[in-house]
């Protein structure tokens, strides 16, 4: 079997899927981040493709990194200087090849995460 990943993300406050917010995939090593790719959501709050494909799949740590302040403020969410979340990263590890989901679900005050399937 093959290992991937995906993301997907939901507004718990507003009941909705996420679209349109940049998610930018890093591979962690040591103490060293490398950018692999950024992508968008779409209107299902899920990127278009896996956010790391299995042909590029290797275990190892990885950060996802969520651009969710622009959202929250077209969203209508009260306006703060600096906005409580803006940027939300999740760090985590791949140990095996296997199909990883790894969701944000997000709120202005608020997130969480889990390995979904």
């Amino acid at each position: 079997m093959a290992g991937y990943l995906t993301t997907h993300v939901l507004d718990t406050a507003r009941g909705c899927p996420v679209a349109g917010l940049m998610v930018t995939l890093y591979r962690i090593e040591g103490e060293t981040r490398h950018k692999l790719r950024t992508m968008q959501t779409n209107a299902d709050g899920r990127t278009d493709g896996a956010i790391l494909p299995e042909d590029e799949f290797a275990v190892g740590e990885y950060e996802l990194v969520f651009e969710a302040g622009s959202y929250l403020d077209a969203t209508g969410a009260p306006p703060e200087d600096p906005r409580f979340l803006d940027v939300v990263p999740i760090r985590f590890g791949m140990s095996e090849p296997s199909h990883y989901h790894v969701p944000l679900l997000l709120s202005p005050f608020g997130y969480s995460t889990y390995r979904g399937s």
